[in-house]
Order: structure tokens, then sequence, then C-alpha cells
């Protein structure tokens, strides 16, 4: 049992924005419990590179007991959380803890949004997690694997379209990264069917890729991919999908594999705290992430709704969420110890980046667009920072190089018995 007097901090999740915040943390004189229902924290950025067999789920990963090691103000509670009272001041877990807080973070990120038509998850998995990516990686493999023995043509060409709902940075990468795997990583690895024939479909509704992105990027981004042999849809929204296809608008298309990137909610933190949420499912917090009449919770990342002074929300990415959680620990830390507290919140905007493929990617930093070779080169560059641990920086860089070099992918791993994955019919 826990005797101390000093101030008791709650993190709920150990993303980028709850590790950020414990260890802003780090010299305060309070008690860290930071709770999350898997044991690593996860760089999220790369998952859909798991699911297309370039990387390993142990290169994107990391122990959250192994990164917090050194910070003896911390422990760790491997759990789930299920509610918030915010009257006692406890939150709830499956595993039955009531954690007392005098400060609360809320950094649970954000989950699928099928808009309305959850039951379309279990033809079209999206990938948040190492569950989701290796299911998806399963799917991928398992479609050339069976179109290699499928006699019946409709049912082989089915197996051979793949279908990403969304044209997003993830949308965007993952189609990259099939025709990729398709045309240049398994080529020659089939006896009965040519891979390089696999049809790969992107479908975005709105009118143009990556729209967070300036427009000529856009353009550049739907260049790439049709000349890798990607089918770009803009404009046409999905209707339907089931074992056997999607609908676009009316009409039907046959692929036994479809991923989902095409739209996330928050996390139910604004059920557990009974306050005022956005459209999108995220908690509406003020200039300092403390929800209103609740100045002890605070709740960053993409579980938030945080609007800058120019009246933009807060973008769902992980520099905000790093940026978000440093500020909500450094507010506590100056409570905990008497101090002035820091100014008020500003996002240093880095820019967007994305990559399209071998080679390829594209870049804004506002004052500067890039694509090419050399987006692509810094694109690498910022994602072997931000990943956390010298050996996985290590084997990602050296991967990626082999794969530069040879175009070889080394995870084509098909686990967990296949399963997620749809039977052909």
């Amino acid at each position: 049992m826990n005797t101390s007097t000093k101030p008791r901090v709650v993190i709920v999740g150990a993303g980028f924005g709850g590790l950020s915040a414990a260890k802003a943390l780090k010299h305060a004189p309070v008690d860290i419990t930071i709770v999350d229902r898997q044991n690593y924290h996860l760089f999220q950025p790369l998952l859909y590179q798991v699911a297309t067999a370039s990387l390993s789920p142990a290169e994107i990963a990391q122990p959250i007991r192994s990164i917090l090691r050194y910070q003896k103000n911390v422990r760790v509670l491997l759990d789930e959380v299920t509610g918030v009272d915010a009257a006692a001041k406890t939150v709830r877990t499956a595993g039955g803890h009531a954690l007392s807080y005098d400060h609360l973070i809320i950094a649970t990120g954000a989950r699928h949004s099928y808009f309305g038509k959850d039951s379309w998850e279990a033809f079209a998995p999206g990938i948040k997690s190492v569950d989701d990516a290796t299911r998806v990686r399963a799917m991928i493999l398992l479609a050339f694997e069976r179109a290699e023995v499928e006699t019946d043509a409709a049912k082989r060409e089915a197996l051979l379209t793949f279908t990403i709902v969304g044209g997003g940075p993830t949308g965007v990468e993952m189609a990259g990264a099939i025709a990729e795997l398709a045309r240049r990583s398994i080529v020659t690895d089939f006896r009965t069917i040519e891979p390089s024939s696999s049809r790969i479909l992107l479908i975005e509704a709105g009118p143009r890729l990556l729209p967070s992105f300036p427009e000529d990027l856009s353009q550049e981004a739907k260049r790439a991919l049709e000349a890798m042999g990607v089918e770009v849809t803009l404009g046409a929204a999905v209707t339907d999908i089931s074992a056997d296809g999607v609908m676009l608008g009316p009409t039907p298309i046959a692929t036994k594999t479809v991923m989902w990137a095409a739209g996330v909610r928050a996390s139910p933190a604004g059920e557990w705290l009974k306050v005022p949420c956005d459209r999108a499912g995220r908690v509406i917090v003020g200039h300092d992430f403390a929800v209103p009449g609740m100045s002890e919770v605070y709740v960053i990342g993409d579980t938030a709704a945080f609007t800058s002074e120019d009246g933009r929300i807060l973008p769902s990415v992980a520099p905000a969420a790093k940026q978000a959680g440093l500020y909500a620990g450094r507010l506590i830390a100056a409570h905990a110890m008497g101090r002035t507290l820091p100014d008020a919140f500003r996002y240093a905007d880095y820019g967007n980046l994305a990559t399209i493929g071998h080679s390829k990617a594209v870049v804004d930093f506002g004052f500067a667009r890039l694509k090419g070779l050399i987006a692509w080169v810094l694109w690498s560059v910022v994602h072997v920072y931000f990943l956390i641990g010298f050996r996985n920086r290590f084997f990602v860089a050296t991967g990626w190089a082999w794969s530069y070099l040879t175009y070889k992918r080394g995870v084509r791993l098909i686990t967990g018995g296949g399963t997620g994955t749809r039977s052909p019919e």
C-alpha cells in the first residue's frame, strides 16, 4: 500500500503523450502510476510497415518498464481502464483497482471509426495495434497463397484485388507498400500466379489525397501511386463492405482483402468523464488541456479537442501528442514544486510527411515543399529518430537500407493461423 504524501499522478496511456508527460515529471516530487492495457509503447506511424511485411512488431515497440526503468517515481500497471469517478478522484480498471489521483492525465489515443457501419470492421480492419497489423499482414500474404492454388479465374482475380479505403497518410502509405510488395518483393516467389498483376485500389471520398497537405503535393502523391500501378478513385464513397467485396456507390467490386484507413474516433474518455465532446468523440479541453470544471484532469493527444488561438484544432500526429504531454507534465510539476506555471501552450508545427514508396515521399514544411528521393530520405531520418531505443533505430535503419538496395522484405510470416482472414469461398 502506498503511504506517500506526495501528490498522486495517474497517467492513462503510454503512447507519445503519456510517456512525454511522465518524463516531464521525472524530477518532480510526485508519485506517478502509468496504466496501459499493453506492456509496450508502440510507434504507430510505422504500423503499416508491419502490415506489409517490411518490419517486425519488435522493431517498432519497446517495453514500457524498460523505457521508464530509471525513473524511480513511476510505477507501471498493466491493466485496462474502464471508468473514471471524477467526484471521488479515482480511476477504475478491469483488474479491480481503484487508483486515487490528485492529477489525472488521459492520453488514450483513438480507435477506428466506421461512420456508424461497425459491421464493416469484420471485413475491413484498420491498423491501430500490433494485433491489427499482424492480422492485416496475414490477410495480404494469404491472399497470394490462396490465389496460387485457386483454379477459378474470377475468384483468383478477387483474391488479387487489394482495396484500401481512405486517402490520408495511412491509406497512401499502405497502397504504395502493397504495390511494392506485389510488384517487386515477391514477384518471383510464385509459380502459378503473377503477383505483379495484382489490382490495388485506393478509394477516397474527398476530392484529393492527403487533404492536410498542399494541393500540389496531393497531386504528386496521386501521380506517384498511379505510376506504381495503384488505381486511385477520388470523390466516390464506399457504400457497403461485405465478404464479397465493396460497393463503390452502385458499383460492386469483387475483392477479398479490404483495409480501412478512412476515419478515427477518440477513445471513450468523454464517456468516462461525462463531459462535452466534439463530433469525433474528443474531449473539449481548455488552453492548458484541463477539462472545464475539472482543473486536475488533463486530456491530451488524439483524445483531446484542443483549439489554438488561431482557431485550429491541434492535429492528431505524434509531435502534437508529445508536446501536449510535455506541457501537461510541466504544468503539474510546477504545481507540485510551487513554481511559476509555464506560459500558454503553443504548438510547434514541424510539418507534414508521408511516404509513397521506394524513394518516393512528400514533405510540407510550410516554408518549403519537398518530394521524391530527398523527401523520402528526410521522412526515413525523422521516423528513425522518433523511435525509442538504439536497437530499434539500428534494426529499422539497416532493414530499410537492405530493402532499398534489394526490394526484399524479410518479415513475410503468416501468424495466428490465418485468423481474421476471409475464406475465398
